[in-house]
Order: structure tokens, then C-alpha cells, then sequence
């Protein structure tokens, strides 16, 4: 329960910065399946700074949605942060969005391979026409995984943005 009081106190604090900045952002968000800009949208007023996000579960949905190259899914997987990167400039491209979230992982209980474990979860944070990764594995189950994942994007935009 403290991780959900966590993203609420944080998405809140996120919402206030991009308010008072008048900017825009979008999430293309995979593991995590929506929960990023679902903590976002759970803020009242959120329609002043965020028009539409992705849920990209899947490669297919990489390529058509956000333009992520097959090329790239097919050298580095879906779980790099070639992928993230690619992701955050076509969200933002196609959001025409000023802040961009993204996030790509193994929250498991399968789908881990040698070098990629269980918890491992990429983000790209797309900002200024900038875009910083980072990786991550965490610990835990599926759903701790997708929680430690949304906190951690989170404080990351709140702390690019400020």
C-alpha cells in the first residue's frame, strides 16, 4: 500500500510541475501496462497536461504506434535502451508532446533470459529534445516489479523536469 500512496503523492507533485511549466507529456509505457499515465490521469486537472498516451505491449505495437525500428527490436529486443529511446522520440513526435515517459521490462514471472532477469525494466525520459536512460532491475513479484517501475519513472520526470 505505501508504493500506491508513493505514485499518488508523486504524480501529484509531477502534475503541479508540468501545470506550472505549461508542458505536455505522454507515456508509451509497456510492463507497465498504462499504470504511468493511469497515476498521472488519477490527478485532478490532468487534462491540462496530458492529451494521450501509448500502452506498447507488444513489438508490433513498438513499430506501428511510436516507429520504433524493426532493426533495433531485432538487435537489442524489446527490453534496451535502444527500444526506450526510439519509443520516447516517436511518443513524443506523434503526441507532439514536450515531456515523454517510456518503459519496456520483464516483470515476469517469465520471460527473463540470461542477461535480462526477471525486474529488468528500461526507461527513457524525452525532455527538451533530450532523452536520458535508464535500467533497472528490480526485485519482487509482477506487481511489485510494475509499482517499483511507475515510482521510479515518477521521481525521475520530477526530477528531470524541475
Amino acid at each position: 500500500m505505501e508504493l500506491q500512496q508513493d505514485i499518488q503523492e508523486l504524480a501529484a507533485q509531477l502534475g503541479r510541475i508540468l501545470t506550472d511549466k505549461a508542458l505536455w507529456i505522454t507515456t508509451a509505457e509497456s510492463c507497465t501496462g498504462g499504470g504511468i499515465s493511469y497515476a498521472l490521469t488519477d490527478t485532478p486537472g490532468s487534462s491540462a497536461y496530458l492529451d494521450r498516451a501509448f500502452i506498447t505491449y507488444s513489438n508490433k505495437a513498438k513499430r506501428e504506434l511510436l516507429n520504433v525500428s524493426n532493426e533495433t527490436l531485432l538487435e537489442y529486443g524489446a527490453v534496451s535502451k535502444q527500444t526506450v529511446d526510439e519509443m520516447a522520440k516517436g511518443a513524443c513526435l506523434v503526441a507532439n508532446a514536450d515531456v515523454a515517459i517510456t518503459v519496456s521490462g520483464i516483470a515476469g514471472p517469465g520471460g527473463a533470459t540470461e542477461t535480462k532477469p526477471v525486474g529488468t525494466v528500461w526507461f527513457c525520459i524525452r525532455y527538451l529534445n533530450e532523452s536520458h536512460t535508464y535500467g533497472e532491475v528490480f526485485i519482487g513479484g509482477r506487481a511489485e516489479i510494475r509499482l517499483q517501475a511507475i515510482v521510479f519513472a515518477l521521481k525521475k520526470l520530477i526530477v528531470h523536469i524541475n
